[in-house]
């Protein structure tokens, strides 16, 4: 029997008005289980004030005892249920707006009757075993995203299974209305997609839930891969497939894994803050999140370690170049190994004294001496426990040999009361004779001087972990050819020297943070974090070998998904090129997984030629089908001109209600056009460091805090051929421009960069 499109519609929202009706209900429930669970935490806390103290007998006190911890138990399996109910409310809240988004029809094994499953943000169901809505990370639900109508094989935890799909539909609901429907034979449709895409961009970046993607299911659901590598074109949403892995994973691993043992290496704090609603608007809490450089940074704090900003700044020579690529190679990481190693028995540790108010404890030569007293068979970590070891029983024998140092005398023959009170504390003041009281308060007096001496060998800090760094700097023409990196032993030798001068002024240079802190764990025997199970690194093209070889000895134990564009990579350049060949050294091949993502869904078909054509590569960027306008290119003669035509762009934009984010080269030109347009009357948000947030309004973004972030409408700042002239800001300025969804605007003070000579002129027009 032919079935209209009305009565389809009307079946549905019956559907769904019962589903909403069933949620209403599971939220009143939720509610008074809240306010049952707070009454009796307030009944059990006044309980606690009844509990009879009895002290007196050994009996009474295991009495009381018992009591409290009855109570206790009570007490937290009370606030266990509230908690319990408060995130189930919490779930339902999120459901009512838009309860799911897509229907499958399906049957599977011997069983012909079709089973129908709705598919949301999280499970519901009305009674138990009788769901109304099945999480879209079930095993189940990925039949939805494995492909086209008919047969389907998914996986589950018990192993491979298959139906038989023969029904898709697709939903868009608005406040409990179903706004338009699709059955299709796709994963989502283009109407559903263009739908999420023609949507305005915001400060915090949405679920993807909805229009999750073939490819970016594989990514989601993938278990195989020790490292899975996601190459993905600006756009192609790999950063939000890989926010969904995450939620994924913890719903999969429930029980097994939690939010604390997933960490994300993002690109900067602004974009940590873009993204930090996902995984809440999921259901989930936020994986641990930082830059690799805040996670560097903790541990070397009496060291400024050169930021964003300074990197991107950074203007080098052909040999510092040359240095710093030799440093950052996978190559150099492993020299760094074998020069450690070798410490162990060269006699090259370099030390410092262990000191307190009095003096020296142990000069650098005694602590040396005591290093390399031990086997050659000692490895670097038991060679090190056996120097604390020795020191500490140097401490000790000291604490008891120097009772009657003529300093310690004259300390205790001169404390005050006060000084006397405070040594004595609890301690009994009456002494079998006056020696004994002299030898406890001179005891007090060596442990209060020692102590810091005490702490310093447990911390490890007789190892001079800065001369050591410089040492091996000193040392790489034994540990690496030079010439295979395009250096000569002079040229080295001055870039040693610019960095030792660098550290005595408290500087540590961006190559060099990751080899001063991976030789501090080999000597000190540390292997990282153990208890990390996933770890997450995103725009990894501006990571560097070295780098992505360390946070493996960080996490040793973890399951690595890195992703990003090699196209965009703005502190790395070329050698983001080799990435992957360096990578696969690094990792089991046969537990690699490599998925490229080439469909940019971000900007408009319009947009994303024009990008396309900035890169030497760009043709395999394929455009999604929304149609918009031409990006616009406008020269100007001076900065004037080129502040007032950014005003026009910017109000044209705001006409369409569109977020507008002003993207220039570096911070001075970001912080001069500020000033220009606010003298000129047009109110804009400077983003200044990476620690700010989105504001709303027009945005001035330098370049590099824009890597990961999406704007309606982007204005590139003086794309002129005096900013952007090298053929290593290619990538930069493709990054820039790919920011936008909408609308793209291109302004260049002067004559435009000829990095966009090779762009057709008709995939642009001219302002």
């Amino acid at each position: 029997m032919y079935v209209t499109e009305d009565q389809i519609k009307r079946q549905e929202q019956a559907y769904l008005d019962h589903t909403l009706a069933e949620i209403k209900q599971a939220q009143e429930k939720a509610k008074q289980k809240m306010a049952t669970a707070k009454r009796d935490i307030k009944g059990i806390d006044a309980q606690f004030n009844d509990i009879r103290m009895n002290t007196t007998t050994y009996s009474g006190m295991m009495d009381t005892a018992m009591s409290v911890r009855a109570q206790q138990q009570m007490l937290n399996e009370r606030e266990n249920s509230w908690q319990h109910a408060a995130d189930h409310l919490a779930t339902l809240e999120r459901l009512q707006a838009r309860p799911y988004f897509a229907r499958i029809d399906f049957t599977e094994g011997d069983n012909k009757t079709p089973e129908t499953i709705y598919i949301g943000l999280a499970s519901f169901s009305d009674q138990p075993d009788h769901f109304l809505i099945y999480d879209w990370r079930a095993p189940i639900s990925s039949i939805y995203y494995a492909g086209e109508l008919g047969k389907v094989t998914y996986q589950t935890p018990a192993g491979e299974q298959t139906a038989d799909v023969s029904l898709k539909r697709q939903f868009q609901i608005e406040d409990g209305v179903i706004v338009t429907l699709y059955d299709t034979d796709a994963t989502v449709t283009d109407q559903m997609l263009l739908a999420a895409l023609s949507n305005h961009s915001s400060t915090k970046m949405k679920s993807i839930v909805a229009t999750i993607q073939r490819a970016q299911n594989q990514i989601i659901r993938d278990t195989s891969a020790d490292l899975l590598f996601v190459q993905g074109a600006a756009g192609s949403g790999k950063t939000a497939a890989v926010l969904q892995r995450v939620a994924w994973l913890l719903y999969r691993y429930r029980g097994n894994l939690t939010a604390a043992q997933v960490i994300l290496f993002s690109p900067n704090q602004l974009f940590n803050d873009y993204i930090d609603q996902v995984l809440p608007e999921l259901g989930e809490h936020n994986m641990v999140q930082m830059t690799y450089f805040q996670f560097l940074n903790r541990r070397v704090p009496r060291l400024e370690v050169a930021d964003l900003r300074e990197r991107f700044a950074q203007v080098t020579s052909k040999s510092e170049k040359r240095a710093n690529q030799l440093l950052t190679s996978l190559a150099f990481f492993k020299a760094t190994g074998r020069y450690a190693k070798r410490l162990g028995t060269d006699g090259n540790l370099k030390t410092r004294p262990l000191k307190f108010s009095q003096g020296i404890f142990a000069d650098k030569e005694k602590i040396k001496q005591i290093y390399y007293s031990f086997g050659r068979t000692y490895r670097l970590s038991n060679r090190l426990d056996g120097t604390t070891e020795k020191l500490i029983a140097m401490l000790n024998s000291k604490l008891g040999g120097s009772l009657h140092a003529s300093w310690v005398e004259e300390r205790v023959q001169s404390l005050s009361k006060e000084e006397i009170d405070t040594l004595f504390k609890n301690h009994p003041r009456e002494f079998a004779s006056d020696e004994a009281e002299y030898n406890y308060l001179a005891k007090q007096i060596l442990k209060q001087e020692l102590t810091p001496v005490r702490r310093a060998i447990g911390r490890h800090r007789w190892l001079n972990i800065t001369a050591q760094y410089v040492h091996l700097l000193r040392v790489t023409p034994h540990l690496v050819d030079l010439a295979q990196w395009g250096l000569t032993k002079e040229e080295w030798q001055a870039y040693v020297d610019r960095q030792v001068a660098k550290l005595k002024a408290g500087k540590l240079s961006a190559p060099g943070v990751s080899i001063y802190l991976y030789l501090y764990d080999l000597l000190t025997g540390k292997r990282g974090d153990r208890e990390m199970r996933f770890v997450f690194v995103d725009e990894v093209q501006d990571y560097d070998p070295y780098q992505l070889a360390y946070l493996k000895f960080c996490f040793p134990r973890a399951k690595f998904t890195l992703l990003g564009d090699l196209n965009q990579a703005i502190f790395t350049h070329e050698n983001s090129r080799s990435l992957l060949s360096q990578l696969a050294t690094m990792f089991d091949a046969d537990k690699t997984k490599v998925v490229q993502l080439t469909k940019s869904y971000r900007s408009t078909a319009q947009i994303t030629a024009f990008t396309r054509q900035i890169l030497t590569d760009g043709e395999q960027i394929e455009a999604f089908a929304r149609q918009g306008d031409l990006p616009k290119l406008v020269t100007v003669a001076d900065q004037a001109a080129g502040v007032t035509a950014t005003i026009a762009a910017v109000k044209a934009a705001q006409a369409q209600k569109e977020k507008v984010a002003i993207i220039a080269k570096d911070l001075p030109e970001s912080e001069q056009l500020t000033a220009d347009l606010k003298a000129a009357g047009l109110p804009v948000t400077l983003v200044k460091t990476e620690n700010q947030r989105l504001a709303e309004g027009v945005l001035v973004i330098p370049s590099y805090l824009a890597k990961g972030l999406e704007f309606d409408a982007v204005i590139a700042w003086d794309t002129s051929k005096r900013e952007y002239h090298d053929e290593d800001e290619r990538q930069l300025l493709y990054t820039i421009c790919s920011r936008a969804m909408h609308t793209l605007t291109l302004v260049a003070v002067g004559e435009a960069s000829p990095l966009l000579d090779q762009v057709d002129p008709g995939s642009y027009q001219r302002g």
